[in-house]
């Protein structure tokens, strides 16, 4: 990870803390651009230590029903690759120090012009990136473009990726390391605490960089569960899942939801903050 970034510094004081991280996740624009600026203003404070903002796509297929359908809610109400950077703009007023990582798929990235939206989301205040859909054998189309522009570059390993797989994996990877705790899409499976630990222990074999968990983390207790041996725990379809909730039969916003999805991020961060402590009392 760049030295001094937001990342590096976050998971620094994390680690000083002696306690894992909570990471959110939340579609750009979902259900709509003040709404969702509405959310993500709040989050900071209401725990999270490391956003994560999806970009919408219109095919999504890393994805389940949850974000799937939280991407098609943006793209109806005219979220696009700009109005994303808008977003982050807009927080940065308010936050210069949480770390907010893009996450989606090349495809809006390339029609943007890779180094037109480096650029932009430099200046934007964007601190990493993760494709999912672009593996390390397509470093030059975005990783090394990306990380000569200071934002670092976010891989996925998985419980299927090999021992060498892993190895080029890590080649390029910067900020942290975002270990998919379930095979599939997001959203359909729960993740394994004892299962997570084990391959957890193998992973940091082969490199120093935190570890975020994601995919199937659904619960406080489940999130307090990874956090007591992963450096973050990431929550998304749940999170995503707490809008879809509070929307009418249109798909407006309800009043109160924003302040219905910061309630849930503050019961994970309460579990999360808490679970290392639980550990070590008798």
């Amino acid at each position: 990870m760049s030295k001094g970034s937001r990342i590096d510094e976050r998971f620094g004081a994390l680690k000083r803390q002696g306690r894992g991280g909570l990471v959110t996740f939340i579609t750009a624009g979902d259900p709509d651009f003040d709404t969702s600026l509405e959310i993500l203003l709040g989050l900071p404070a209401a725990g999270a230590d490391v956003i994560e903002l999806g970009m919408p796509f219109s095919d999504p297929m890393a994805d389940g029903p949850a974000i799937q359908a939280s991407s098609q809610r943006a793209l109806r109400n005219g979220a696009t690759l700009g109005g994303t950077l808008d977003l982050v703009e807009e927080f940065r007023r308010a936050d210069s120090d949480t770390p907010v990582i893009l996450m989606g798929y090349y495809n809006p990235i390339y029609i943007f012009g890779v180094q037109a939206f480096l650029t932009r989301a430099k200046a934007a205040g964007v601190d990493g990136l993760i494709i999912v859909d672009l593996p390390p054998e397509e470093e030059a189309e975005l990783c090394l473009p990306a990380r000569e522009a200071g934002i670092d570059f976010i891989f996925l390993a998985a419980p299927t990726t090999g021992e060498e797989r892993l190895k080029r994996v890590l080649e390029g990877a910067s900020g942290f390391v975002y270990y998919v705790s379930v095979t599939g899409i997001t959203g359909t499976k729960s993740a394994v605490a004892e299962e997570v630990a084990a391959a957890l222990d193998g992973l940091r074999r082969h490199t120093d960089l935190p570890i975020a968990v994601g995919f199937g983390i659904k619960t406080p207790d489940q999130a307090a569960a990874v956090a007591r041996f992963a450096d973050a725990a990431v929550v998304g379809s749940a999170l995503v899942g707490v809008v879809a909730e509070n929307l009418d039969g249109n798909g407006a916003a309800q009043p109160g939801l924003a302040a219905a999805a910061h309630a849930f991020v503050g019961a994970l961060a309460d579990g999360v903050r808490g679970a290392r402590h639980k550990e070590s009392t008798p």
